[in-house]
């Protein structure tokens, strides 16, 4: 059985305000799993509680069976949304510093940062700082620092934002690599296109409270029947406003995604589509994960 992280009723208040509240879901390894929530809905507090970064008022985490300790913590790589790297420092030396503070010889250390740098396609910039480095590029040599030591758990607050398509792809490439190799991934999110694609498993939490979690294909296929379609002309889906048992969930580009209530008659809908004008796409669909995210949060 692979290793699995677990956060059993983490609590954490801040005066008044409750960050965590009584916050329970597990992490295996082997798999990449995404961490969602509206801005403020706990998912920093919960990284950091993770690495001991912030004070807990209930609770525990445990990795491989163990409560976790300053020791085990040396094995998790940790990426925050907020630069964490010395602007003014060179990339390399950065790099090989943050390597032996893990543990790792000078030797193994100089290795990975050439390894890691290669593999982020940033290898020509060891020798700049942090600070001569575009958005893209501090975010590639980011990411190295939290893996340059080779870490069993790996968590990443935001590491998409801001990038371009490619960058996207490369980063997203790594962390389903290093699942592969056995690792467990967990990374928050706002680009939810992006955590479909790359994510195994999500995790939704809001005012610090679980509110759904599970695999993307379970998730995407629960619920009621939901259909897209399009018709030319049409763009917000108003005729099917009009019809009882039909919800609109999403329109987009032309695109009109409904919701059907149990019983409803799909021939009925495709019936009042073709009324409306030439029907060019009609078919049964999956919930997106920005569908399943709406839902778990209303």
């Amino acid at each position: 059985m692979s290793a699995v992280l677990e956060l059993r009723g983490l609590t954490r208040r801040f005066g008044s305000l409750t960050a965590l509240d009584d916050l329970s879901f597990n992490v295996s390894a082997g798999e990449v799993v995404g961490f969602l929530g509206p801005n403020g809905a706990g998912k920093t507090t919960s990284m950091r509680a993770v690495l001991g970064l912030t004070d807990l008022d209930a609770g525990e985490v445990r990795w491989a069976g163990r409560r976790v300790d300053h020791t085990s913590r040396r094995r998790f790589g940790y990426m925050p949304e907020e630069r964490g790297l010395y602007p003014g420092m060179k990339v390399g030396e950065q790099l090989e510093y943050l390597g032996r503070l893990h543990g790792l010889t000078p030797r193994d250390a100089r290795a990975a940062v050439v390894d890691w740098l290669e593999r982020l396609g940033v290898a020509e910039r060891v020798d700049d700082k942090v600070e001569a480095l575009s958005h893209g590029n501090q975010q590639r040599v980011q990411l190295a620092a939290a893996l340059v030591h080779g870490p069993e758990v790996l968590m990443l607050d935001e590491p998409l934002a801001g990038l371009d398509p490619t960058g996207i792809d490369d980063i997203g490439a790594i962390l389903v690599q290093e699942a592969r190799e056995g690792r467990c991934v967990l990374f928050s999110s706002h680009q939810l296109d992006q955590v479909e694609d790359l994510c195994e498993s999500v995790v939704i939490i809001d005012h610090g409270r679980l509110v759904a979690s599970g695999r993307v294909d379970d998730l995407a296929t629960s619920g009621p029947r939901r259909l897209v379609v399009r018709i030319e002309g049409d763009l917000d889906g108003a005729w099917a406003r009009r019809l009882s048992g039909v919800q609109v969930s999403e329109t987009r580009r032309g695109e009109v995604r409904l919701i059907l209530d149990q019983g409803t008659d799909s021939d009925l809908v495709l019936d009042a589509a073709r009324r409306v004008g030439h029907l060019s796409e009609f078919r049964f669909a999956r919930r997106r994960m920005s569908e399943v995210f709406r839902e778990a949060l209303s």
